[in-house]
């Protein structure tokens, strides 16, 4: 019995889970990039972003293009030790220039849902861009707006290529989510959760 105790007492400490960014950091990210090409005509690599509990993460870019009036960034998400079907995904965001005084548009590309059903935070007919990320999205813009002395109006498109797919293994097909993934996100932090967390909780209740 002193022996099993003690094996008890001496084992080790679990290790510290990395934490990641949502899919809604990665889209400000996309975005941020692509609007600083617009405005000064090369993307920023790595690219900074702000998020609402005070961090300030860089991403490095993926891939990036511009053309005129239009500029487009892709992010490969890191989850960190969250076990997220999205962790390696690439989260591509394009940036096209509105109509004047239409402020910022959000619509849904490749492998991002739309709502279908009523009682979602967002309206039927929307992209599946929750107003968490929405928000991160455009303080981010309007801080690179602030830097240039300028106003935009922009359409914003976010894809998830094999989101689709992705969504296959969620739960978006109940929740009236359609054609996609959910761009979430509401502090653009991932926080994983160990094993002895995750069985504490479900002790909790």
């Amino acid at each position: 019995m002193y022996r099993y105790i003690t094996a008890m007492t001496r084992r080790k400490p679990e290790a510290k889970l990395q934490k990641g960014w949502t899919t809604g950091a990665c889209a400000a990210a996309g975005a941020v990039a692509s609007l600083r090409a617009l405005l000064s005509g090369s993307f920023p690599d790595p690219v900074t972003i702000s998020l609402p509990r005070g961090q300030s993460p860089s991403f490095c870019l993926s891939q990036q293009k511009s053309g005129d009036g239009w500029a487009m960034a892709g992010i490969i998400k890191n989850a960190g030790d969250d076990p997220d079907i999205t962790n390696g995904a690439e989260i591509i965001t394009h940036l096209k220039l509105g109509n004047p005084s239409q402020g910022i548009r959000f619509l849904a590309g490749e492998g991002v849902g739309t709502v279908t059903l009523p009682g979602l935070p967002l309206g039927v007919g929307e992209p599946a861009i929750n107003p968490g990320p929405r928000r991160i999205i455009a303080d981010n813009l309007k801080a690179v707006a602030r830097e240039y002395s300028t106003g935009f109006d922009l359409d914003i498109t976010v894809s998830i290529p094999g989101g689709e797919k992705l969504a296959l293994k969620t739960m978006n097909g109940r929740l009236g989510i359609r054609g996609g993934l959910s761009v979430l996100g509401t502090t653009g932090v991932v926080i994983p959760y160990s094993c002895a967390s995750w069985i504490h909780s479900i002790h909790r209740g």
